[in-house]
């Protein structure tokens, strides 16, 4: 995983943003990052989009509104296994950065959004047909072993029905 800020240049009209420079990024995670596929997301204040690991590597960045994201080692033979990060990731007119996540493989991630409509942007190196379906996985955003501390009420939290009847850890390695 790696976290990385982008300079706006702001003026009457809008913005500007580099959201990523391949050739930096390619010299941080040590290998070439192939996009494969743009995909989109919108999703309104409140919104919790599940702890999702596909069988892809990403690079996310969010073009409006807030969100909480969570990162989470999911691979067993990880000396992190279960460890998990926070981020605040975030791009409106008026802030001079923008920030963004490139996630490993292996590595599954969560995003609440705090204030939207939010637009999550993210590239991916696997079509979405060319994924494994063993590592295409969903785990509860409650799992115990992974104690998420999150920034809004269970109650008032948006979920899909995926998201809802996701597996704790425990359950997928047996």
């Amino acid at each position: 995983m790696f976290y990385f800020q982008t300079k706006k240049y702001n003026d009457k009209r809008g913005y500007f943003s580099e959201i990523v420079n391949l050739p930096e990024l390619e010299q941080v995670i040590g290998h070439p990052f192939n996009i494969k596929q743009v995909n989109q997301a919108r999703s309104q204040k409140n919104v919790v989009r599940g702890m999702h690991a596909e069988g892809w590597n990403k690079l996310v960045t969010v073009n409006s509104g807030l969100i909480f994201s969570v990162i989470a080692d999911i691979r067993p033979d990880s000396v992190t296994y279960k460890q998990t990060e926070y981020f605040q990731l975030g791009f409106d007119q008026n802030e001079e950065h923008g920030c963004g996540l490139y996630i490993s493989q292996g590595l599954a991630n969560s995003i609440c959004t705090l204030e939207g409509p939010v637009n999550y942007l993210y590239l991916v190196d696997r079509l979405y047909s060319e994924r494994d379906e063993k590592d295409n996985l969903s785990i509860s955003i409650f799992d115990p072993d992974l104690n998420i501390a999150w920034p809004i009420e269970k109650e008032i939290m948006i979920l899909s029905k995926r998201d809802k009847t996701a597996v704790e850890l425990k359950d997928l390695r047996q």
